[in-house]
């Protein structure tokens, strides 16, 4: 077994200042809380949502569990689109696995882009809440373990108050309509992630899965993604995470000129050819199968998936999304025994 000298936030804390560390840290910075988990709470995962007392609790199951190195607030996506006025379905009284979902959305047409923002917005919807959650799971586990958050990045959270379908048509069509919209939605997710930042956060993650290769080009997210990233970055002063779903190789130098810390990908990207062409100092977290290892993977995958991680040379062990909260204990527990070794 590695010789640990350091706890989980001492261990997060060093990596992006780019101190030593005494082993590669296993941790994420998006939505990591399990059914085992809030089992112990006594909690239903729909009701989570909307109430910051049981989010709290809900999030630091995972590293009080299983040693987990980060609790991470909130759990779904709709907390930005919500502020913004988007009507959202929380499922509250649900028995079932529901993450929230948008109702409506606020614009239906290309006519309809020239959005208006609302007067503090940062203060709307569910931002208190999560700043609240935040400021509960520093108070009790905070001193011990990395606290992390999200918010979108300006193109998914496009996606999310609009049809994906229309977006990424006018974003070859009208890019210059395009980005306006995007422009405006990056002073949004400024404001929000500096109320984050304000209570003492330890990391946010920006998550612009919706700009993946997959689907947008190199040049066009060169073009039309990257300035608003950058404009984020530019504005926040804690440690950052810019995380993009997919295939992200051909893209990887973008990501890190974004202005970001660290960049997060998924289990699509090479870590050894990210690794080459981003040199030995950029942290690049990544970049297991949530899913198809972490919860239907038997032990060995689980194992074996992890040393290929460090080998390919991932500055941290982080997986490629949010881990699905069926996880198998069990399966969260091999992780962090092969980590430690």
């Amino acid at each position: 077994m590695a010789v640990t000298t350091m706890n989980s936030r001492e261990r997060i804390l060093k990596l992006f200042t780019g101190e030593p560390v005494d082993r590669v840290p296993c941790f994420s910075g998006m939505g990591n809380v399990t059914t085992e988990g809030l089992k112990t709470v006594g909690y239903k995962f729909a009701a989570v949502h909307l109430d910051a007392k049981m989010m709290a609790e809900s999030a630091a199951t995972t590293p009080k569990l299983f040693g987990f190195e980060s609790a991470v607030v909130p759990f779904d996506l709709t907390v930005e689109a919500e502020a913004l006025g988007c009507q959202i379905n929380v499922y509250a009284h649900s028995e079932d696995l529901l993450y929230p979902t948008i109702k409506e959305k606020i614009i239906h047409n290309e006519n309809e882009m020239d959005i208006e923002i609302p007067d503090g917005v940062e203060k709307k919807g569910r931002v208190p809440l999560v700043k609240e959650a935040i400021e509960l799971l520093k108070k009790d586990i905070g001193s011990e373990v990395a606290i992390g958050t999200y918010v979108l990045g300006p193109f998914t959270l496009a996606g999310q108050i609009m049809e994906l379908n229309d977006l990424l048509k006018l974003s070859f069509k009208k890019p210059d309509k395009t980005g306006q919209l995007l422009d405006k939605l990056a002073d949004v997710i400024i404001k929000i992630a500096k109320e984050y930042e304000n209570v003492g956060v330890d990391f946010i993650t920006v998550r612009e899965m919706g700009a993946t290769s997959d689907v947008l080009s190199p040049r066009v997210f060169k073009n039309l993604i990257l300035p608003y990233l950058q404009k984020i970055f530019a504005e926040l002063k804690g440690n950052t995470v810019l995380h993009i779903c997919g295939k992200t190789n051909d893209i990887v130098g973008f990501m890190m000129e974004s202005g970001t810390k660290a960049i997060s990908v998924d289990q699509k990207n090479d870590i050894a050819e990210s690794r080459k062409k981003l040199g030995p100092q950029a942290l690049i977290f990544g970049n297991y199968d949530p899913y198809n290892v972490l919860v239907t993977g038997d032990e060995e995958t689980i194992r074996s998936t992890i040393r290929k991680c460090i080998d390919d040379g991932v500055s941290a062990v982080w997986p490629g999304c949010d881990i699905w909260p069926t996880v198998p204990p069990e399966n969260i527990k091999a992780m962090m025994d092969e980590i430690k070794k």
